[in-house]
Order: C-alpha cells, then sequence, then structure tokens
C-alpha cells in the first residue's frame, strides 16, 4: 500500500519508543528483578481529583454525554475565561477560547487554519518533537533554530529576525518548555512578538505547562501582550487530566469562525463527559488542590536536580515550570565508551531498569549530548531512581 509523502516524512515519537522497549523489559523480568523506573513521559503521578471525578460520574449518571458544540459548553469557556483573570489578571473573551480534543487537536486546528504549502515556522532547539510534525502535517517546514543554554534554551528576538525570510509564516514557541522546563524572558517574548506581529506573521505559543510555573517572573501567560497571540493550552498538565484528552485554543476574534468550521469537520466536538468533569477543575477546592501538587513539583525539582548535579549529570539551566530536568550527559558517554544519549538511554534501560528519554525527539543540534529526564513521579520513585543511576555510573571507570 502506497503511504502518502505526509505520513511518510514524519518520525516515530520516540518517546513511545523508548516507553516500548522498557515496557517490553518490565514484561519480561524475572522474579525478584526490580521494577521498572518510568522517568520517561511527561504524566504526573496524580490523577484528576475529587470534584472532577465526581462530576464526570455525576455527567454519565445524568446522561449528559451529547455532543457539544465544535467550540466546547459555554460554560466551560467561561470558566477558562475566568481562570485567565482570576491566575493572570488578563482579560479573555470567552468567545475566543475553543475548547479542544486536547492540546494536540489544538495545535492541528491551528496550523490548518494559518500554515499554507510552503510557509516555513521558526522554532527553537530543542523543542517539544510533536509541534513540528503538526507544522509539517499541514505541509509547512518547522525550522529548528540552535538555541543554548545560555539563551535558556529559548528563541530570542535577534535569532528570530537572523533567521526570518520570505517564506516565514510565524514562530511557534513553548514556554515553560518541554524538554527543558525553561521559560521565555516575558521582556523577550514581548520584543519577538512585535518583531513577527510587524511582519504580518503568526505567534503561536504553547502555554500547556504555564500552571506548573515556580518563578513569578515567568508565570505569566503570553496573552497578556495582545490579542493577536495564539496559545495553546490543555487540562493535561496543571490540572492533571491526561488521559482526559481535553485542552484549549485561545485566538484572535476573526480565526473564531475558521477555527470553529475545521473543529465541526475534523472532531465534531471534544469529549462532553470531560468537559462536564473539567468544569469541576475551577472549583476553589480543586485549584487549591492543584495549587498544593505545583509545591510538589517544585519541591522534587529542588531535590533531584542537585542530586544528577552530584552523579555528573549537569543541567545547565535550572527548570523553571514544568517536571523536567534536561541534563548533559556527554561526560557519562565518555565515561561508558557509549557514542550517544540514544545508546546511553538504553544502557541504563537495561542495567539499571530507570527509563529515560533521549535527546533524539527534541532536536538535532546538541541533542546528541542531552537526556530528559521527568521529574512527575513520586519523591520515592525518583529517589530509587537516583540511587539506581549512581550505581550504574559508579561501576564505569571511564574508556
Amino acid at each position: 500500500m502506497k503511504i502518502s509523502t505526509r505520513a511518510a516524512r514524519i518520525e516515530p515519537f520516540y518517546v513511545m519508543e523508548v516507553a516500548k522497549a522498557a515496557h517490553r523489559l518490565a514484561d519480561a523480568a524475572a522474579p525478584g528483578d526490580p521494577a521498572m523506573l518510568y522517568l520517561n513521559i511527561g504524566e504526573p503521578d496524580f490523577t484528576a481529583p475529587p470534584l472532577v471525578r465526581d462530576a464526570a460520574e455525576r455527567a454519565i449518571r445524568d446522561g449528559r454525554t451529547r455532543y457539544t458544540h465544535a467550540t466546547g459548553l459555554p460554560a466551560l469557556r467561561e470558566r477558562i475565561s475566568g481562570w485567565y483573570a482570576e491566575r493572570f489578571g488578563v482579560s479573555v473573551p470567552a468567545h475566543r477560547i475553543v475548547v479542544t480534543a486536547g492540546a494536540s487537536a489544538a495545535l492541528q486546528l491551528a496550523c490548518l487554519a494559518l500554515i499554507e504549502r510552503g510557509d516555513e515556522i521558526l522554532m527553537p532547539d530543542p523543542s517539544y518533537a510533536c509541534n513540528r510534525h503538526f507544522v509539517s502535517a499541514a505541509d509547512g517546514t518547522a525550522t529548528l533554530i540552535p538555541v543554548d543554554a545560555a539563551e535558556r534554551f529559548q528563541l530570542s528576538a535577534a535569532k528570530v529576525e537572523q533567521h526570518w525570510t520570505a517564506a516565514t509564516r510565524g514562530v511557534l514557541l513553548a514556554s515553560p518548555s518541554n524538554p527543558t522546563g525553561t521559560s521565555i524572558d516575558p521582556d523577550e517574548l514581548g520584543r519577538i512578538h512585535r518583531f513577527v506581529s510587524e511582519r504580518g506573521g503568526i505567534t503561536l505559543v504553547d502555554e500547556i505547562y504555564l500552571g506548573l510555573s515556580y518563578e513569578a517572573r515567568f508565570g505569566r501567560t503570553a496573552l497578556a501582550l495582545d490579542d493577536q497571540v495564539i496559545s495553546i493550552n490543555s487540562f493535561s498538565k496543571y490540572f492533571n487530566m491526561t488521559g482526559w484528552r481535553l485542552g484549549w485554543l485561545v485566538v484572535p476574534e476573526d480565526l473564531v469562525p475558521a477555527v470553529e468550521r475545521l473543529a465541526q469537520n475534523l472532531f465534531i466536538c471534544p469529549s462532553t463527559i470531560a468537559q462536564h468533569a473539567a468544569l469541576a477543575c475551577f472549583e476553589p477546592d480543586s485549584l487549591a488542590e492543584y495549587e498544593r501538587r505545583r509545591a510538589e513539583f517544585k519541591a522534587r525539582r529542588d531535590v533531584f536536580i542537585p542530586a544528577l548535579e552530584r552523579i555528573g549529570l549537569s543541567v545547565p539551566v535550572m527548570p523553571d515550570g514544568a517536571f523536567y530536568a534536561w541534563a548533559d550527559c556527554a561526560a557519562w558517554c565518555a565515561r561508558t565508551g557509549l557514542a550517544d544519549s540514544w545508546g546511553l538511554a538504553f544502557d541504563i534501560l537495561e542495567k539499571a531498569r530507570v527509563a529515560i528519554t533521549p535527546g533524539r525527539d527534541f532536536g538535532t543540534a546538541s541533542a546528541h549530548r542531552f537526556v530528559r529526564f521527568s521529574t512527575a513521579s513520586s519523591m520515592a520513585q525518583l529517589d530509587e531512581a537516583l540511587e539506581r543511576l549512581g550505581r550504574y555510573i559508579g561501576g564505569h571507570r571511564g574508556v
């Protein structure tokens, strides 16, 4: 069967390839083998809080399971609007909010609505793999621009200007970022957006980890800049609803009809049950629980990253949000005689039974020397992983 060129140019999502290998090893474990520790997937160990689960049960029990508007329940759009006002002091009218089948659907809708064949979208290298594939699936080209620790692994206005061409349509940023957990300085983001806007371009900002910001300076939404920024968000990370597949998109007012038409045809509507459940995310008790969990994620970061440093895995920039550690493993590769982070990750998987993510998914410039750790697991699991990693590298005297 002939596969479309569109499908053929989409690379595997290597995070999931590592996950499959980890599960195969776990399934083949002999009695007495240590349990596999999963620090490879960005999924909170917390599930939806009680009020959210109760709301889902009520929706099912009461038969509220029919289609909703393609743009989502009006009440949910209003709740999201209220969250922006209360949490960030930003006015985002509900009619500019489109509820989607996860942030993935939000990105797909935005890319299909705005990108033509041949358009280039500037993105940092490293960045989340799937984001560039959404651009490619819309027949655009994701242009990856190498960034380093001195730039917090984020694009600068100077680099956007340097790489802007006649084919450039805009930028796709992420703040906080996966895999680095770093955010764009708000002043720099403002400079990027002004430059892009002056050239008639689009500024898309992936903000799915926004609620998990740990520093006031970075815990701001890009929507504060003006009403032309396009923001992608999700109930998966801060709201701990990964498998519910629910997100949202904030777009300029004149883009809503186009996005709605696409949503009608591609998705009909987001999950009705998930939407009714998500209404309870914004209850005071739920929000208090989310803030408690955010503090727990920060506490894990504050323990885990210094411990990585002590065993020789350098984290060049302390994450200010999300739950990741982007660690330079070049010294470990040299010590073990392994060529790059891909080989190192699989060696650690087999010998230490700790699943981590090699940098291959996230770019090409320097990803071969980085691995990503997820700190979304419990502190007990993180402590055990650190102990195993210490034993693993301790067994290598260098080559």
